[in-house]
Order: C-alpha cells, then sequence, then structure tokens
C-alpha cells in the first residue's frame, strides 16, 4: 500500500470540498509556470501591445516559460498566482468536491453504481456551479497572466495587485466585467470536467473493479493522467477562445462567437489548438498532482475527525 489506507468510514462532504480545493490550490503552486506559457501562446497573434511593437515572440512551451524570465523577471511566470489560488479555492471545491454528493442526488433510489449519463450530468452541474461562482476570479488570473510587463516602457499592466485588478475592472466596465466569459467557461468547464472528473472517477472505478491496481498511488496516478489527456483534447478550443475573450479589451469581440469566428477567419483552425503542448503538460500534471493529493488529504482528514470524535 503506496500513501495512507482507505478510511473505513466514507470521508465526508466537508472534508470533499476542503480537500478538493486545498488539493487544488497545491497543484496550482507546482503547475502555474504552464499554465501562463499556455495563455500566452493563446493569445499570441491577437494581442495588440505584442502584436503592434512586436515585443516577443514565444515558441514553444519552455521558450515561452525563458523568454517571460529573460524579458519580464524571474517571478513573472507567477503572474495572477494569487487571483489563481483564490479561483482554486472556490472553484475546485465545487466542482471536484461536489462531484460525488451531485451524483448521488441525480442516480435513482435502489442502484448500486451511477450510469454514465448520471456522472456527465454531475459533472456539468458542478461546473456549472463553480464557473458562476468563482469567474471574477478566472478573469483576474487571465488578465495578469497576459499581461507583458517590460519595464517603464512598452508595458500593458495595468492592476497594482490582485484586488486593484477587482476594483479597475469593476470601474472601467461594470460588475459585468467580472463575469466576462461566463458563457465560454460554462462550456468549458462542462466539457473539461465531464472528461476529467468524470474520466478519472470510470477509469479508477474500472482499474479496481477489474484487480488491475488497488486503490492507492499507482491507480490514482494512472486515473489522474488519462483524466488530464482526454480534458485537453476535448477542451483546448473551447480554452482558447474563453481566454481570447476574457482578456480582450471592451469591443475587440461582440461575442465568444464573434471571437470564434475572428479566430478562423484570421489564423485558421489550427488557432483553436494553440498552446496545445503546455495545455497538456500543465493539466495532465496538475490531475496529477491534484488527484493524488485529493485522496490522501480526503484518508487524513477524516483520519483527524475520526480521532477528533473518538472519547480516547
Amino acid at each position: 500500500m503506496v500513501g495512507l489506507k482507505p478510511s473505513d468510514v466514507p470521508p465526508t462532504m466537508a472534508v470533499k470540498f476542503l480537500g478538493a480545493g486545498t488539493a487544488a490550490c497545491f497543484a496550482d503552486l507546482l503547475t502555474f509556470p504552464l499554465d501562463t506559457a499556455k495563455v500566452r501562446l493563446q493569445i499570441q497573434g491577437e494581442n495588440p501591445v505584442a502584436q503592434t511593437a512586436r515585443l516577443v515572440q514565444y515558441r514553444g512551451v519552455l521558450g515561452t516559460i525563458l523568454t517571460m524570465v529573460r524579458t519580464e523577471g524571474l517571478c513573472s511566470p507567477y503572474n495572477g498566482l494569487v487571483a489563481g489560488l483564490q479561483r482554486q479555492m472556490s472553484f475546485a471545491s465545487i466542482r471536484i468536491g461536489l462531484y460525488d454528493s451531485v451524483k448521488q442526488v441525480y442516480t435513482p433510489q435502489g442502484t448500486d453504481s451511477s450510469s454514465l449519463t448520471t456522472r456527465i450530468l454531475a459533472g456539468c452541474t458542478t461546473g456549472a456551479m463553480a464557473v458562476t461562482c468563482a469567474q471574477p476570479t478566472d478573469v483576474v488570473k487571465v488578465r495578469f497572466q497576459a499581461s507583458i510587463h517590460l519595464g517603464s516602457s512598452g508595458s500593458d499592466r495595468k492592476y497594482s495587485g490582485t484586488m486593484d485588478a477587482y476594483r479597475t475592472i469593476a470601474r472601467e466596465e461594470g460588475v459585468r466585467g467580472l463575469w466576462k466569459g461566463t458563457l465560454p467557461n460554462i462550456m468549458r468547464n462542462a466539457i473539461v470536467n465531464c472528461a476529467e472528473v468524470v474520466t478519472y472517477d470510470i477509469l479508477k472505478e474500472k482499474l479496481l473493479d477489474y484487480h488491475l491496481l488497488t486503490d492507492n498511488f499507482p491507480c490514482h496516478f494512472a486515473s489522474a493522467f488519462g483524466a488530464g489527456f482526454c480534458a485537453t483534447v476535448v477542451a483546448s478550443p473551447v480554452d482558447v477562445v474563453k481566454t481570447r475573450y476574457m482578456n480582450s479589451p471592451p469591443g475587440q469581440y461582440l461575442s465568444p462567437l464573434d471571437c470564434m469566428i475572428k479566430m478562423v477567419a484570421q489564423e485558421g483552425p489550427t488557432a483553436f489548438y494553440k498552446g496545445f503542448t503546455p495545455s497538456f503538460l500543465r493539466l495532465g500534471s496538475w490531475n496529477v498532482v491534484m488527484f493524488v493529493t485529493y485522496e490522501q488529504l480526503k484518508r487524513a482528514l477524516m483520519k483527524v475527525q475520526i480521532l477528533r470524535e473518538s472519547p480516547f
């Protein structure tokens, strides 16, 4: 057995909620530079500052990160980390932490296991709930990651900090600006949740049912890696549109659909898979770290809860 033994008592909703948020924050800390590289590659070709001044060109994941460090400083790959952690604590807690509970609500009474339709419905529900609550944090995160900071000249950074970004966006674009791109983000996260959480759920279940692996680290690792790959393949097109639309100044795009049409017209259909490699590296590694940590945290938190409730 690798890691903590599963608890005899199923984890509570509160344990799953807290464990998912904490595990997601830990995964973000480790993989955030890959996410920033993905955003920069996705907006390359439409960013007014980079396109007009021809300040920087990004090539590949490592090249993007190295270029950012060289031109913007060592901490630049972590632009927007605070908003990213705020996002994960509210976002992952809902879409992952509440998934099992919502799945049980949709599962007919007397049924031993949930059907694929029930799991997909649960994934879509928690994904939509999470986006509705956490969208402002995602908007601020993307703005920070997309901003190019080259000193006094050639900088498009307009926020002094995370809270200033919330205030500035609300003041300049209205409160609705903080929920900019909600529709494509709901679409994206419905897809991501189904390809990520549902895939993890099914892969883990099948690996255990067929006795290929036991409920420990190798099983969690394999299930999470498969979930990350599936999520990247199906979610990349929506992710690119979401990133571009959320980062755009007022008036550049009329709607997410307008953004998608202009992308195809100006850059071709391959634009939908810009940043695919960092997306996969990020989602794959993020899923592995998050789900492995999440499984261990659930077990650790349940042990703490049982010890607190025991008389001795």
